[in-house]
């Protein structure tokens, strides 16, 4: 089960990295062109946010049961401090996800909320630039 689940966690990450560029090309068009703002927009936006969850999800699993790395990193969590592959895996890793995550959303809800249509491109090019910059940062490049 662990196998899978790492498998398709890492698999995802690319699905989020290309539907990111993407959401984040059209966002910065929009919002450099004055551009309406489109129902793809809010799919596309959508689709970036549902696809973070699902990983996020799966993240969780692996994180809270099927993990071999955590399982050590948990029976000795000041010792895992210590391990820098443990600590970004357990603390650094997860936490800079969860705020992505959080971006994400913050991203959904203040473009849709926004009154104009520059207002919801600039919205979504900020919150989503923000986000995919920690994903990036927070990947575990080294362990692909």
């Amino acid at each position: 089960m662990y196998i899978n689940l790492l498998h398709l966690h890492n698999t995802l990450r690319w699905i989020i990295l290309i539907v990111a560029a993407i959401i984040l090309i059209r966002s910065y068009s929009g919002w450099a062109g004055k551009r309406k703002w489109a129902k793809t927009d809010t799919r596309m936006g959508l689709a970036f946010s549902s696809v973070f969850y699902l990983q996020f999800l799966i993240g969780f699993a692996l994180y809270a049961f099927y993990s071999p790395l955590l399982k050590i990193a948990f029976a000795d969590f000041g010792a895992a401090m210590k391990n820098a592959e443990l600590r970004f895996i357990a603390v650094e890793h997860t936490t800079m996800m969860v705020v992505a995550l959080v971006l994400v959303h913050l991203g959904q809800v203040r473009s849709k909320k926004a009154d104009t249509d520059v207002k919801k491109h600039r919205a979504a090019a900020i919150f989503y630039s923000i986000a995919t910059i920690l994903m990036l940062v927070a990947i575990p490049w080294g362990r692909l």
